[in-house]
């Protein structure tokens, strides 16, 4: 109800009215049941206006990093977050992996969307990078359809490293589901995760059109730091 309010009364009309965000592909989204939306990472407001243009409630895993912030900042972005639907996730590894990949599931057994970037952080400069296998793990152990999502001039918006917000269209292109139960009981196959994942990522960028670079995000990121 809270999610409901903030959407269709508060945040959403608000957005919709400065940002003028515009969607391709609603049709694809299934009505019912669980599904996995994944999509290209330009800016931290993706997760802003995926949900706010997809009709159906969704829920993210996003870094634990949002939800403890200090001062009035960090309220306003763990309030956001926790409205929005966003659980909080430790990306250091081993245990809290299988915490996440968990996490994940249980939102798909309730039969809900889970919305994930398998890129695992934001493009440094609006390129598209190599996808993270967890995806792929979680879709066969799941048993679910993958809707492949690519935001577009999200980066306009919220360029990474700032804190402002500037005024810029913005829009959502979905595609049509994809099915991987050819490939049931083979999540313990690294190269079949990699071969989901990379035909995830194919999907993502035809939406895109960005530049791919078979490189992941994060040690493009860690040079530039």
């Amino acid at each position: 109800m809270f999610y409901w309010l903030m959407k269709h009364w508060v945040i959403g009309p608000l957005l919709t009215t400065v940002f003028r965000p515009w969607i391709k592909g609603l049709e694809n989204v299934p009505t019912t049941g669980p599904v996995i939306i994944v999509c290209n990472h330009l800016s931290f407001v993706d997760s802003v206006f995926l949900p706010l243009l997809v009709d159906r409630q969704m829920a993210f895993l996003a870094k634990s990093d949002y939800f403890t912030g200090k001062g009035i900042k960090g309220w306003f972005i763990r309030f956001f977050m926790t409205s929005a639907g966003q659980l909080p996730i430790d990306r250091s590894g081993g245990k809290a992996s299988e915490a996440s990949l968990n996490a994940g599931l249980e939102i798909l057994a309730q039969g809900k969307v889970l919305a994930i970037y398998p890129e695992g952080t934001r493009s440094p400069d609006g390129r598209m990078y190599r996808g993270r296998t967890g995806v792929a793990r979680m879709v066969l152990e799941a048993h679910v359809p993958v809707l492949p999502a690519a935001v577009i001039d999200t980066q306009k918006v919220m360029p990474l490293g700032t804190n402002l917000p500037k005024v810029h269209p913005v829009g959502v292109v979905l595609g049509e589901p994809m099915d991987f139960t050819r490939f049931s009981g083979m999540e313990g196959d690294r190269f079949v995760l990699r071969s989901i994942t990379d035909e995830i990522m194919y999907e993502m960028n035809k939406l895109s059109e960005q530049e791919y670079v078979d490189v992941y995000a994060s040690t493009i990121r860690a040079t530039m730091a």
